[in-house]
C-alpha cells in the first residue's frame, strides 16, 4: 500500500529542502573560500574586530616598556578565550608572546605584507606639514593592513595585523611590527567568526520565512481539501454542497466551476427522476387497462388459450412491479427537499419489515426499543424491507440473517447482515446505482430490476442518512444505514405508517 502525503506536508517539505539546499551551497562556498584564501573575510566583521584589537594593543604597547610587553600579550590572551596573541618584527623575529615557531605559510606573508603597506596615520600628519599642505581638520585614521592564513597539521588560523609602535621625526620610517592572533578554530573565541550570531540570524530568517509561507500554504491546502470533499460528495450524488469560491486565483475559478457543475448535475438528475416518475405514472393507466382486458379475455377464451393468457398476465404484473419500483425511486429523490421528518421507533419498524419480507425465524433482530430516529416512516420502512428482501433473495435460508442497531455520537447505525456469497470488492461502490446488476445476464427471477438497493439509497438519503455496503468474512454482505438519532416523543404512540408506493 502506497503512503499518501497531504499537500500541506509536501509544500513544507519542499520548502525545507530548498532552505537546506541553499544552506549547503552557502556552506560549500564558505569552505571553498577558507581553503582558497581568507583575506577577503577581513573586509567584514572579522576585520573590524581585528582593527579594534590592533588599535587598543598598539596604543598600550607604545606606552609600555618593551620588557613588559609579554605581560600585555598575556593579559590579552586571557581576554579572548581560544586565541593566542604573538608579536613579531618585520623580519620574522618574535619580540613578545609565548615562543612560537612560525609556519612557512605565515612567514612567507611578511615581506609582501610590509612592502605593499600604505602610509599610516602617524606618518601622514608629518608629511602634510613637511609639504606645507593646509590641514583644516585631522585626517581620519587609516585601517591597519591585515592578512589571514590557514595552516594544517594541526589546523590553525593566523590573522596578522601591522602595528606602528613608534615614529621618528622628519619623515623617517616608523618602527613596524606584526601582531598575530592564532586560534585552532575559525571562531577564534568570537574574535574571528561569531557562529552564534549567524545561527541566530539563520534561525530568525527561517522562522520569518515559515511565518510568511504558513498562511499561504494553509490557505491553498484548505481550499484543495474543501474542493476534494465537494467532489467526493458530488460523486456520491449530493449536489447541494457548494465550494467557497471567494479566492481570486485558479483555485477560486476551480471552485466556481465545481459549483456550476453541481448545479447542472442536480438539474440533470432531478430532471431524470422527474421524467422517470412521470413516465411510470403515465404507464399505470395502460397497465390497469391491460389487466382489465386480460380479465375479460380470460372469461371469454377457451381452455386452450388460458396458458397464454396467464403468461401475458404475468408479464403485465412484472411491468406493474417495475413501474412501481421506478415510481418509488423517483419519488424518494424528488421529495428529499420538502420531506417532513418525524421521530420513528426503529424496533417496531424493523419488526414490521422483517415480518412482511421474510419467513418467521429467518431474521434475527437486535434493536433496542429505546432507539428512535428522525425519518419519514414510509420511506424508512421501504428501505429496510428492500434490504431484507435482497438478503433473502441472494443469501437464501441456509443461515439466519441479523438486523442490529446501536447508537453512536448522535446517530443510529442499523446493519443488515447475511451469510450469502457476498459481492466482488470492485462492485461495492456500484451496488446502489439504478438498474445495476452484478451479472448482466441475470433474469428478473434471479437479479430483479436492479432498483432495490437504489431505492434504499434514495429513501435513506431523503431521511438525512447515508448507506454503505461491505463484505463480511468469511462470507456474506453487510449493509449499514446511518440515521439521525432523536429523543422519544412524549405524545401517545403513533399509528402504523403506510408503506410508500
Amino acid at each position: 500500500m502506497r503512503l499518501r502525503f497531504p499537500l500541506y506536508a509536501k509544500i513544507l517539505f519542499w520548502f525545507g529542502l530548498n532552505l537546506l539546499l541553499l544552506g549547503g551551497v552557502l556552506f560549500g562556498l564558505i569552505r571553498f573560500q577558507f581553503h582558497a584564501g581568507l583575506d577577503s573575510l577581513l573586509a567584514g566583521q572579522i576585520g573590524g574586530r581585528m582593527e579594534m584589537v590592533a588599535r587598543v594593543l598598539e596604543n598600550e604597547l607604545r606606552e609600555t616598556p618593551r620588557t613588559a610587553w609579554d605581560g600585555v600579550m598575556a593579559r590579552f590572551n586571557e581576554s579572548y578565550d581560544g586565541v593566542e596573541f604573538l608579536l613579531y618584527r618585520a623580519n620574522g623575529t618574535q619580540c613578545a608572546g609565548a615562543p612560537t615557531e612560525l609556519p612557512p605559510q605565515v612567514q612567507a606573508r611578511f615581506p609582501a605584507f610590509h612592502s605593499q603597506l600604505p602610509l599610516t596615520e602617524l606618518e601622514t600628519p608629518i608629511k602634510r606639514r613637511w609639504l606645507d599642505f593646509p590641514a583644516s581638520r585631522p585626517s581620519p585614521p587609516r585601517p591597519h593592513p591585515k592578512f589571514m592564513v590557514r595552516t594544517e597539521d594541526p589546523v590553525r588560523y593566523w590573522a596578522g595585523v601591522r602595528l606602528n609602535l613608534g615614529k621618528r621625526l622628519m619623515g623617517a620610517p616608523a618602527e613596524n611590527a606584526v601582531l598575530l592572533a592564532v586560534s585552532p578554530t575559525l571562531s577564534g573565541g568570537g574574535l574571528f567568526f561569531d557562529a552564534r550570531l549567524w545561527t541566530t540570524v539563520g534561525l530568525g530568517a527561517l522562522g520569518l520565512s515559515v511565518l510568511l509561507w504558513l498562511p499561504f500554504v494553509r490557505g491553498v491546502t484548505r481550499s484543495v481539501s474543501q474542493i476534494t470533499r465537494a467532489t467526493e460528495q458530488v460523486a456520491e450524488g449530493n449536489f447541494e454542497l457548494r465550494v467557497d469560491a471567494a479566492r481570486r486565483d485558479e483555485l477560486g475559478r476551480l471552485g466556481l466551476a465545481i459549483n456550476a457543475m453541481s448545479e447542472r448535475l442536480a438539474g440533470f438528475v432531478t430532471g431524470q427522476k422527474r421524467f422517470l416518475g412521470d413516465a411510470a405514472h403515465e404507464l399505470c393507466s395502460p397497465l390497469a387497462r391491460i389487466e382489465l382486458a386480460l380479465g375479460i379475455l380470460e372469461a371469454q377464451a377457451g381452455d386452450a388459450l388460458q396458458p397464454r393468457i396467464a403468461d401475458v398476465r404475468e408479464e403485465a404484473r412484472e411491468m406493474a412491479r417495475l413501474v412501481d419500483e421506478i415510481l418509488a425511486f423517483s419519488q424518494a429523490g424528488l421529495r428529499k427537499r420538502t420531506l417532513a421528518l418525524e421521530p420513528v421507533a426503529l424496533a417496531a419498524l424493523v419488526e414490521r419489515a422483517a415480518g412482511r419480507e421474510a419467513p418467521p425465524g429467518l431474521v434475527q433482530t437486535d434493536v433496542s426499543a429505546d432507539l428512535w430516529v428522525l425519518a419519514e416512516p414510509g420511506l424508512l420502512t421501504r428501505a429496510v424491507a428492500n434490504l431484507i428482501r435482497n438478503a433473502v433473495r441472494h443469501a437464501g435460508s441456509a443461515e439466519p440473517m441479523h438486523v442490529r442497531a446501536k447508537a453512536r455520537e448522535g446517530h443510529v447505525i442499523l446493519t443488515v447482515e447475511d451469510s450469502g456469497p457476498g459481492v466482488p470488492e470492485e462492485t461495492l461502490t456500484r451496488l446502489f446505482d439504478p438498474f445495476y446488476r452484478l451479472d448482466a445476464s441475470r433474469s428478473r427471477e434471479t437479479g430483479g430490476f436492479g432498483l432495490g438497493l437504489a431505492i434504499v439509497k434514495s429513501c435513506v438519503e431523503a431521511c438525512g442518512g447515508s448507506v454503505l455496503a461491505r463484505n463480511r468474512h468469511p462470507s456474506g454482505l453487510e449493509v449499514e444505514l446511518t440515521l439521525v438519532a432523536t429523543a422519544r416523543p412524549q405524545e401517545a404512540e403513533r399509528a402504523e405508517p403506510a408503506p410508500c408506493h
